[in-house]
């Protein structure tokens, strides 16, 4: 079944192409197309174009629907091109010509649209909340081990003293400027596209504003071509939003593969958090981390993909918008699982509290050495060269305490301001 079939037979190739895996995709939508029909259903009924029988009917075939698409139960054949012929077609099925009317003042452009923007809506607001939970972690972790010095490094060299507090907690700060895009993303889609019919809209007297409340959304995408254009734009915009986050976890999943490295030592996980190699038997791999890594590097390509996608197309639909389900659904899946993994791997985490033992970690402080000096009344230019020419000769002996002070530094985390931060964010 096919929404806008005519009775004319159509090449099987070109179906078989056209529909691609429509049907896979739409499976994660459907839930979006059957609340969105209901609502359509019910702005119909309000506008006399439904009767209470008729909408009565709907509804209760819709919650059956939904029920099944709840339990996993529900499927769309290959007879239908996709999760919108596949309800049209229960309704009619079930209940005869109220079914058959479901579709009036609509096209499958503006359902698709108002489907995909309540599915980002919904997934923007998960993906938020998992990264709150997991800069929760990284918070918490960071008052754990806050007391805990580990090397700082610049150009992969020894540089300055850094700590676990300082390592953990800036994570969590950095999670907090990947959800501002998250709420701008959020803004863009939050808009009811629902009603702009094929974009031209329609010369029914549908009500726009009752479906808007009716689905939740903050505000209705007022023009009919701009709700159009909207496609490709609202997915776009979550991608920008999605990469940012992938970008942070992926330096994050980095850092920990390499301070879980033998030559570096700084942490480890549970033995069941790892995998082995088929010959090495003493190999304990940080699998997890390294996957998460890839998936977020991928994630961070997607922009770029949808933006090659669309940047060309001029306004009105062209079937080539199809084609972005395939690139936002599957990137959203990872970086959800990869939120996931990480606030359960992270909790397990233990930091090796000696780091510092090791001699050749003693010029970490050679810069709070120099400090001191100018703070007693040396130049600062005359204490470098000082403590350079001690470095040399080899008579530089470090003092381990570090005294820093200011706003977010080793000694003064601000962790009460960053969770303040995140919570307004």
């Amino acid at each position: 079944m096919k929404l806008w079939d005519k009775g004319l037979p159509t090449d099987e190739k070109i179906d078989r192409f056209t529909v691609g895996n429509d049907r896979q995709l739409d499976l994660v939508i459907a839930k979006y197309d059957v609340r969105a029909t209901l609502a359509h259903g019910k702005m119909l009924h309000k506008i006399g174009l439904l009767s209470e029988t008729e909408i009565s009917s709907i509804e209760r075939v819709l919650n059956e629907l939904n029920k099944q698409i709840d339990e996993g139960s529900f499927t769309i054949e290959n007879q239908f091109e996709d999760v919108h012929s596949k309800i049209e077609y229960e309704l009619t099925h079930r209940i005869g010509e109220a079914g058959k009317k479901i579709h009036t003042a609509r096209s499958r452009n503006d359902q698709v649209l108002v489907a995909m923007h309540l599915y980002l809506k919904d997934e923007l607001l998960q993906i938020k909340s998992q990264v709150k939970e997991l800069s929760k972690v990284l918070l918490s972790r960071a008052n754990e081990f806050k007391n805990v010095l580990l090397p700082g490094y610049t150009h992969l060299q020894i540089a300055m003293p850094s700590s676990f507090g300082l390592w953990f907690s800036a994570y969590a700060e950095s999670f907090v400027d990947d959800l501002f895009f998250v709420n701008a993303a959020l803004q863009v889609v939050d808009q009811n596209p629902l009603g702009s019919a094929a974009g031209y809209g329609s010369s029914f007297p549908i009500d726009r504003e009752f479906t808007t409340q009716e689905l939740g959304f903050a505000t209705l995408k007022y023009n009919v071509v701009a709700a159009q254009m909207s496609r490709g734009k609202s997915e776009k915009s979550v991608s920008f939003a999605i990469s940012s986050v992938a970008a942070t976890l992926s330096k994050l999943a980095m850092d920990v593969c390499l301070y879980m490295s033998q030559n570096f030592d700084f942490m480890s996980i549970p033995s069941e958090l790892t995998t082995g190699s088929s010959i090495m038997p003493h190999k304990k791999n940080p699998d997890v981390f390294e996957l998460i890594r890839g998936k977020c590097n991928k994630i961070q390509g997607l922009p770029y993909e949808l933006t090659l996608l669309t940047a060309n197309l001029p306004s009105g639909y062209h079937r080539d918008l199809q084609l972005l389900k395939e690139g936002i659904v599957p990137a959203i899946q990872d970086l959800k699982a990869s939120l996931e993994m990480s606030v359960y791997a992270l909790q397990q985490v233990t930091v090796n509290e000696g780091i510092l033992k090791d001699p050749k970690y003693d010029y970490l402080f050679s810069v709070d050495t120099l400090n001191a000096l100018v703070m007693q009344g040396m130049t600062f230019r005359e204490a470098y060269v000082k403590i350079g020419k001690d470095i040399e000769d080899g008579n530089y002996h470090p003092e381990k305490n570090t005294t820093h002070t200011h706003a977010g530094s080793i000694n003064n985390l601000c962790l009460n301001q960053i969770e303040e931060k995140l919570e307004r964010v």
